[in-house]
């Protein structure tokens, strides 16, 4: 186990899915949010950002159930994923861990009665498609909405734009690069597929998770977006402003 930060308290917030580019991003800011401690879960150690404030628990992936269980947090986040190239092209890994590994984790926190569930999925998320990878996110989606969660949020972002560590993914870097002529031409039912910064979607995260009505919500760019701003709203003045 790593360390860095103050002493803990406040809102607890467990994280699976640290090593990717949206889990990377979410650590970076956990010192901005000295009112969460934040708890990682991985199966290798990485390297915490600089002025992280938060812990890293090191477990196999077999055993991660039971470890969010014993923590038992306010909060289970879930930015698990991997890519088609990383499965070797094998739709059992891939679902593995798009699926199976996502709603293990969510049936540990389910069973120590976790109130919220935050999970990454993705534009396009449907159990009926044909599509492996928006298949995969629907019934992940489907799956942990009948869990025991008092509230439950799904994130579907559009394009990630970000500096992703060992995956390069050339067909998304060439669309994010495009991203800024490629977003003006998308309006009405196409706003979703929008082009959004992965520490946008952090920044959501941290903002979902001070949001206490109960229910299964999921989330598109633009209310993604909307989080951001009714906490931005609800946020008291500082001294000085």
């Amino acid at each position: 186990m790593s360390e860095s930060g103050s002493e803990a308290g406040g809102l607890h917030m467990v994280l699976v899915g640290a090593t990717g580019l949206i889990g990377r991003e979410i650590m970076a800011r956990s010192g901005d949010h000295p009112d969460i401690r934040l708890t990682a879960i991985a199966r290798r150690e990485v390297p915490l950002p600089q002025g992280a404030r938060m812990e890293m628990i090191i477990a196999d992936p077999k055993n991660w159930r039971q470890v969010i269980a014993q923590l038992a947090p306010d909060v289970l986040v879930s930015a698990l994923g991997t890519t088609w190239k990383k499965a070797n092209r094998d739709e059992a890994a891939f679902q593995a861990v798009d699926l199976d590994l996502v709603v293990q984790c969510a049936e540990g926190a389910s069973d120590a009665r976790v109130r919220q569930f935050i999970g990454i999925s993705s534009v396009g998320a449907d159990r009926f498609s044909k599509n492996l990878y928006l298949r995969t996110k629907g019934e992940m989606e489907q799956a942990v909405k009948k869990l025991a969660f008092a509230r439950v949020d799904m994130l579907r972002p559009g394009l990630l734009k970000g500096k992703r560590e060992d995956d390069p993914r050339g067909k998304e870097r060439l669309a994010a690069v495009l991203s800024p002529l490629t977003d003006l031409f998308m309006n009405g039912s196409l706003r979703q597929y929008r082009s959004m910064p992965a520490g946008v979607v952090a920044d959501a995260i941290y903002a979902m998770t001070q949001m206490r009505a109960d229910g299964r919500f999921v989330h598109d760019n633009d209310a993604i977006h909307a989080a951001l701003t009714r906490r931005t709203l609800r946020r008291p003045a500082l001294a000085g402003e």
